[in-house]
C-alpha cells in the first residue's frame, strides 16, 4: 500500500479522524514505542523518529545557538505579560527555523523538537529552593498572567497549527528541596493547594497549554505521575485539559524504586497510564506490553493515551507537507538576529531592580573620570546563561556593559577576585591606593551564579543538591563591600542570582543596590545602561526578600503559613512587587464606580498617576486586595489581582483603570473551594508595590486606597 493512501497523511480530514487511523494501523508493540519520549521511527508506514524533549525557559536550549532573554525570575520582574509574549513569539520563530534546519540534517536528537517543556509555573515559596530562578515568583496571579503569556507566545494564534507546543510544569506542589524530590511527599491543605499551588496551573490550561509535567514528587500520598487525584479528577475532569501529560524525567521509575507506591515497574505503567501520563520521559513505558500481558492495562488505555500525543504532533503540522503548515516559512537568519537581540536587551532593561539609590545613580558618563570594577561577576558568562539556556557569540558580560558605555578617555580598573579575601588582604596598598584613588564610584559585581543554584546534579558549588542552605551573600564577598566602605568609596552594588539574598548589611553599607538576575545575553549593556542613566529601572520583586533565613520556615514544610508576601507576618528587607526608579511617582484620586459588589458583578476601580520628577520612566501600578474583617486563616494579608506597566515622561499623568469581576474577590476555604465572602469590607490598594510600612521606609511608595462591600 502507499503511503498517499493513508487517511492519516490526508492534510484536510478532521485531526481526531486522522489521528484513529493511524492508531488503527499500530501493532502493541509500536504503540508502546511512541510513549516514551525518544519515540523511534516507523518506516513502513512513513512516520518519522520524534524526540519529544525540548526546553524553552528563556530561549531554545541546548540545541546551538539561540537568543538568551533574561531568565524566567528575571522576565516575571518585567511585571509586563504584553513583553514576554513577544519574547515567547521570538522563541518559537528560533524554534521552528532550527527544527526546519535539524530535520534537514536528518537530526532527531534530544533539544531538536517543537515540543517544549516551558514554562515552569510552580510557586517560588523558599528562596532556598534552587529551581526557583525557572519561576516566575512566589504570586498565583502573577505566575498564571505571566505564564499565560507565554504559552500564547510560543504556541501561536494560528487557527489549525502550533508554532510549537509549551508545557506547563511541575504538577504539582512542587518546589524543593531538590535532593529529596525522587521520594518527597508533599503535604498541603486543600486550601493551600487549590490557591497557591494549582492556580495557575488551571489558567494556563483555560489558555489551551497544549501539554502538562507531572512532577517528581508524591502530593498527599499519591506521585504525582500516577495521581488519580490531580490526573484525572482535577486535570481532565474539572479542568477540562484536552492536551497531552508528560512525565518528568525518570519519574515512572521512581513510583516503585523511590515512593515504593508500587512493586513492579509494570505496576508503576499501569498505574500512570490509567491515571493520565501520556508520554514517559525516560524508558520505564518499555514494560507496556508487559503489563498488558500480566492484565494490569488494556490496549484501550493505551490508545487513550497515544490519542493525546499524536494530536499535538498533528497540531504541530509533523504528518503534513512542510508547504501546508506556515510556520516552516521561517528562515534560519531569524536565529539571535539584531530583533531578537534588541528584544532581549529591553527585556533585560525591563527586568533590572532598582533597590536602593542614595542619589549616587544615575552617573553622568560625561563627568566620569575613573571607575572601579570589583567582584567575581564582573566577567561571569555563567550569570548571563541561567539553566536551561542556548547558547551564542555575542553575550555581553558586566564588565563589558561598563567599558563600551564610558567614553574614551574615562580610566576603569578592575579586580575580577577569583579569591575575594586574600586578594583584597595580600594586594599591595600602593596598587589598591592606584586603583581607588581619584575613582568616582566603585560598581561591585557581587551575587552568586547557576553554579551555586539550580537543578539536582547541576548546580556544582551547591552545597544542598542544587539548593541554599545560606541566603546571605558569600563570606568573601561581605568581607569585600566592607573594605571599600572603609576605604570611602561610594559603592554600587549589582546583584546577579535566580532567588532572593538576604543583606541586611549590605543595604546599610552601599549608595545604590540594583538586582540583575540571570540578565542574558544583553544583560552587561543593560545593566550599564541603568547605571548610566540611559533608561531609569523600573522592574518590580516577583518574591518577598527575607532578612535572614530565620525568618522561613523549614523548607520541607508546604504550608502556606509566614510564606511569601500573602501569609508572611514578619517584615521583610524588601517586599514583594518592590522596586525604585530614578524619578518620583504619586497616585491620586482612586475612584471606584460603585460602593457595593454582589455575586455576578463587577466594579471599575480608576486611579490616577502622576510622574513628579525628572526622569522619564515605567512604572508598575498593583492593585492589591485585603480583608480587614477577617482573620488570616480565611484570606491572605493581601492579594495582588491587577498590575499593569505604563510610561510617564517627567510631569506627566494617566488615568488608568482596572476592571474586577466578582471573581477576583473570591476566597477559597478548608475544602478548596472558592467563595463569595458575604457582608465583609474589602481594601483596595493602588501603588507601586505592596502596600506595607517597608515600602514606604524604604522608598516613599505612594499609595491610595478605599474600601467597598460585599453584599
Amino acid at each position: 500500500m502507499k503511503k498517499e493512501k493513508f487517511l492519516f497523511l490526508n492534510p484536510s480530514l478532521p485531526i481526531e479522524k486522522r489521528v484513529k487511523d493511524l492508531i488503527s494501523r499500530l501493532t502493541l508493540e509500536e504503540k508502546q514505542s511512541q510513549l516514551m519520549h525518544e519515540s523511534p521511527a516507523i518506516p513502513r508506514l512513513g512516520i518519522p523518529a520524534y524526540n519529544w524533549w525540548s526546553e524553552a525557559l528563556h530561549g531554545v536550549a541546548s540545541a546551538g545557538e539561540a537568543t538568551i532573554f533574561p531568565q524566567a525570575i528575571g522576565m516575571a520582574a518585567t511585571f509586563n505579560p504584553a513583553l514576554i509574549e513577544k519574547v515567547a513569539s521570538c522563541i518559537g520563530d528560533e524554534a521552528r527555523a532550527k527544527f526546519k534546519d535539524a530535520q534537514k540534517r536528518n537530526n532527531t536528537e534530544i533539544f531538536h523538537g517543537l515540543t517544549f517543556w516551558s514554562p515552569n509555573i510552580n510557586i517560588f515559596r523558599d528562596p532556598r529552593w534552587g529551581r526557583g530562578q525557572e519561576t516566575w515568583g512566589e504570586d498565583p496571579f502573577l505566575t498564571a498572567t505571566m505564564g499565560s503569556a507565554f504559552v500564547r507566545g510560543l504556541q501561536g494564534n494560528h487557527k489549525k497549527y502550533l508554532k510549537a507546543a509549551a508545557c506547563a510544569k511541575h504538577f504539582a506542589v512542587h518546589s524543593g528541596p531538590e535532593p529529596l524530590r525522587h521520594q518527597f511527599d508533599a503535604k498541603v491543605s486543600l486550601k493551600d493547594l487549590f490557591e497557591t499551588y494549582l492556580y495557575a496551573f488551571k489558567v494556563l490550561v483555560e489558555n489551551k497549554v497544549e501539554a502538562v509535567m507531572g512532577a517528581y514528587n508524591r502530593t498527599n500520598g499519591e506521585p504525582c505521575c500516577a495521581s488519580i487525584t490531580l490526573l484525572k479528577k482535577i486535570l481532565r475532569e474539572k479542568w477540562g485539559f484536552k492536551g497531552h501529560v508528560v512525565s518528568d524525567c525518570g519519574a515512572i521509575d521512581d513510583i516503585h524504586r523511590n515512593h515504593k507506591f508500587t512493586k513492579t515497574p509494570e505496576e508503576s505503567v499501569a498505574a500512570a497510564i490509567k491515571a493520565g501520563c501520556d508520554l514517559n520521559c525516560g524508558c520505564t513505558y518499555s514494560y507496556i506490553t508487559s503489563a498488558v500481558k500480566q492484565g494490569l492495562l488494556t490496549e484501550e488505555d493505551i490508545d487513550k493515551a497515544l490519542t493525546h500525543l499524536l494530536t499535538t504532533r498533528f497540531k504541530l503540522g509533523l504528518f503534513d507537507p512542510p508547504s501546508k503548515v506556515p510556520f516552516t516559512k521561517i528562515p534560519t537568519k531569524i536565529v539571535n538576529c539584531d530583533k531578537h537581540r534588541k528584544l532581549a536587551r529591553k527585556t533585560a532593561e525591563e527586568s533590572l531592580v532598582l533597590l536602593k539609590n542614595n542619589g549616587i545613580l544615575p552617573l553622568n558618563a560625561e563627568k566620569i573620570k575613573k571607575v572601579f570594577v570589583i567582584g567575581p561577576r564582573a566577567e561571569d558568562l555563567d550569570v548571563l546563561y541561567g539553566n536551561y539556556a542556548g547558547v551564542n557569540s555575542h553575550l555581553v558580560t558586566l564588565f563589558e556593559g561598563i567599558v563600551g558605555r564610558l567614553p574614551v578617555g574615562a580610566s576603569v580598573h578592575h579586580i575580577d577576585l577569583a579569591n575575594p579575601e586574600n586578594d583584597m588582604k595580600d594586594t599591595s596598598e600602593w596598587l589598591w591606593k592606584t586603583m581607588v584613588s581619584g575613582a568616582d564610584a566603585c560598581i561591585a559585581f557581587m551575587g552568586i551564579s547557576p553554579k551555586y543554584e539550580g537543578e539536582e546534579g547541576c548546580a556544582f558549588y551547591s552545597d544542598a543538591g542544587g539548593d541554599r542552605k545560606n541566603i546571605s551573600l558569600p563570606p568573601q564577598q561581605k568581607y569585600v563591600i566592607k573594605r571599600l566602605k572603609e576605604k570611602g568609596l561610594p559603592v554600587i552594588l549589582v546583584l546577579t542570582a535566580g532567588s532572593p539574598l538576604a543583606i541586611p548589611e549590605e543595604h546599610e553599607l552601599c549608595d545604590a543596590i540594583l538586582y540583575a538576575w540571570y540578565p542574558g545575553e544583553e544583560g552587561g549593556n543593560a545593566v550599564a545602561g541603568a547605571i548610566f542613566g540611559d533608561f531609569s529601572p523600573a522592574g518590580r520583586l516577583p518574591l518577598t526578600f527575607p532578612k535572614s533565613l530565620e525568618d522561613l520556615p523549614p523548607f520541607e514544610d508546604y504550608s502556606m503559613k509566614e510564606r511569601t508576601y500573602r501569609y508572611m507576618e514578619k517584615e521583610p528587607l524588601y517586599p514583594f512587587g518592590f522596586g525604585l526608579t530614578y524619578s518620583k511617582i504619586e497616585y491620586l484620586s482612586l475612584v471606584t464606580n460603585k460602593q457595593t459588589l454582589k455575586k455576578e458583578d463587577s466594579i471599575s476601580v480608576t486611579v490616577t498617576v502622576k510622574n513628579t520628577g525628572k526622569f522619564l520612566t515605567d512604572e508598575v501600578a498593583q492593585l492589591y486586595l485585603s480583608w480587614p474583617d477577617l482573620n488570616k486563616d480565611k484570606a491572605p494579608l493581601y492579594t495582588l489581582r491587577k498590575f499593569k506597566r505604563i510610561t510617564l515622561k517627567p510631569g506627566q499623568k494617566k488615568k488608568i483603570s482596572f476592571i474586577l469581576k466578582d471573581s477576583d474577590f473570591y476566597l477559597y476555604n478548608e475544602n478548596g473551594e472558592t467563595y463569595l465572602p458575604q457582608n465583609t469590607r474589602v481594601k483596595l490598594t493602588v501603588g507601586g508595590s505592596l502596600p506595607c510600612k517597608r515600602s514606604i521606609e524604604l522608598g516613599s511608595i505612594s499609595f491610595q486606597s478605599c474600601e467597598i462591600s460585599i453584599l
